[in-house]
C-alpha cells in the first residue's frame, strides 16, 4: 500500500488536477476564530487547532517584493486600532484611513485616498513614481518560514490585487469608484495601467524568488461590486498577464474570488491559472461546484460551501457537501473548504466531524 500523501503533496496534486489519496479539507479559520471559542481552543495557536481538526493546512509566507518611491514618499501614522497613510506628492497629499475591528480581527477602510479627479491624477502620479524591488530581508524570512512548514502545509505567497478591485475596495470605495469611472474613464484607465504594471512586476519577482508552493492574487471578485464588462475590460488582461508569468515559471497561480462569479465563469475558464479559491456556493455565492467544473474543466475549485451552511449541524453540512460532490463528473481538482472565512460560531467539534467525513469519502 502506498504511503499517504502529505498535506503539501495533496494540495499540489489537487491544484494540478491530479489524483489524490483523499479529498483535501481546509477550514479557513483565521485569527478571529480562537477568541470566540471555549477553552482549550481559545488559547491554542491556529496550527494546533488545525492539527486537532485534522485539516490540510494552508500557510502564508509573506511577500518578497516591495514598492519603493523614487521621489515621493508615504507616511504612516498609527495609534491603537487606527492607521492613517499619507501619500505625499508635489501637488497634494492623499489620505487613507483604516480602523481595526476586534471581532473580525481585520482592518477596514473608512477614508479612501481618491475622492475626486484631482486626487485621481495625484495618485496616478504617485504610482508612476514607484518601482518594485526584491526585498532581501523578506525573502530570507520567507525561506525560513517555508523550511519550518516543510510537508505539513501548502506554503503560499500573496502577490497583490489587480487595479480594478483595489480601486473599488480600497482606493475610491464602491460608490465613488463607479461614479469616477463613469465621469473620468480615461483618467481611471491611466491609473489602472500604472498600478497593474507594478502588480505584474511584483508577480515576476515573486514567481522568480519566493520559495512558495503556490501564489495568489487576492481579487475578492464579485459581480455585486463590478460588472462583467468592467471585469473583462479592466481585470481580465492583467490576470492573464500574471497567469502567463506563473505558467512560464511552472508555478500554480490561484485567484482568490469570494463573491458572485456565475456570469464570469466563461471568461475565468480562459485564464492560465490553476485554481479559484473561496469558490462560494448559494445562497451567499451563486456558483456551485458543478457550475465551476462545467465552465472551467481544467481549474481546481477551492471552496464549495458558504458561511451560512457552516452554522448548521454537522449532519446537514455533510449531507449538502455530499450532494454537491455527487453531482460532479469526477473529484480531481477539488479542495473542500469553508470558501470564505469560517464563521466563529461553527465549533471545532463540528469541523472535526466534517473533516473526518470528507477525508473518508470515496473518490469514485
Amino acid at each position: 500500500m502506498a504511503a499517504p500523501m502529505t498535506a503539501k503533496e495533496r494540495w499540489l496534486a489537487a491544484l494540478r488536477m491530479q489524483a489524490v489519496d483523499r479529498l483535501p479539507f481546509w477550514p479557513k479559520i483565521l485569527s478571529a476564530y480562537p477568541p470566540a471559542q471555549a477553552e482549550p481552543f481559545r488559547s491554542m495557536p491556529l496550527a494546533d487547532i488545525h492539527r486537532w481538526i485534522g485539516s490540510d493546512r494552508h500557510e502564508g509566507l509573506g511577500a518578497v517584493a516591495t514598492l519603493r518611491q523614487r521621489r515621493y514618499r508615504t507616511e504612516t501614522l498609527s495609534v491603537p486600532n487606527r492607521r492613517e497613510v499619507l501619500y505625499h506628492t508635489p501637488h497634494r497629499t492623499l489620505r487613507r484611513v483604516s480602523v481595526f475591528d476586534a471581532d473580525s480581527q481585520a482592518w477596514h477602510p473608512v477614508v479612501f485616498p481618491v475622492a475626486n479627479r484631482d486626487d485621481l491624477l495625484a495618485l496616478t502620479e504617485f504610482y508612476a513614481d514607484a518601482c518594485v524591488e526584491s526585498d532581501p530581508e523578506a525573502l530570507a524570512k520567507a525561506r525560513q518560514r517555508a523550511a519550518a512548514i516543510g510537508q505539513d502545509a501548502l506554503a503560499a505567497c500573496n502577490i497583490g490585487t489587480s487595479a480594478l478591485m483595489d480601486w473599488v475596495e480600497h482606493t475610491a470605495g464602491v460608490e465613488n469608484a463607479h461614479l469616477l469611472m463613469a465621469d473620468y474613464p480615461d483618467e481611471v484607465a491611466a491609473l489602472f495601467a500604472v498600478f497593474d504594471n507594478l502588480l505584474v512586476r511584483k508577480a515576476e519577482i515573486a514567481l522568480r524568488e519566493s520559495p512558495a508552493d503556490a501564489f495568489y492574487l487576492t481579487e475578492n471578485t464579485s459581480t455585486t461590486l463590478i460588472s462583467p464588462a468592467q471585469f473583462r475590460r479592466h481585470a481580465l488582461p492583467t490576470l492573464r498577464r500574471c497567469g502567463e508569468i506563473a505558467r512560464a515559471a511552472g508555478k500554480p497561480l490561484i485567484l482568490h474570488m469570494c463573491g458572485h462569479l456565475r456570469e464570469l465563469l466563461p471568461d475565468l475558464g480562459t485564464l492560465p491559472v490553476a485554481a479559484f479559491e473561496a469558490f462560494t456556493s448559494p445562497t451567499l455565492g451563486n456558483t456551485t461546484l458543478l457550475d465551476g467544473r462545467t465552465a472551467c474543466p481544467d481549474k481546481c475549485l477551492i471552496g464549495g460551501t458558504n458561511a451560512m451552511l457552516w452554522l448548521e449541524p454537522a449532519e446537514r453540512i455533510i449531507a449538502q457537501i455530499d450532494r454537491d460532490l455527487a453531482a460532479l463528473p469526477h473529484l480531481r481538482g477539488i479542495v473542500v473548504t469553508s470558501a470564505g472565512v469560517m464563521p466563529p460560531l461553527c465549533k471545532p467539534d463540528t469541523l472535526r466531524r466534517v473533516c473526518r467525513w470528507v477525508q473518508s469519502r470515496p473518490l469514485a
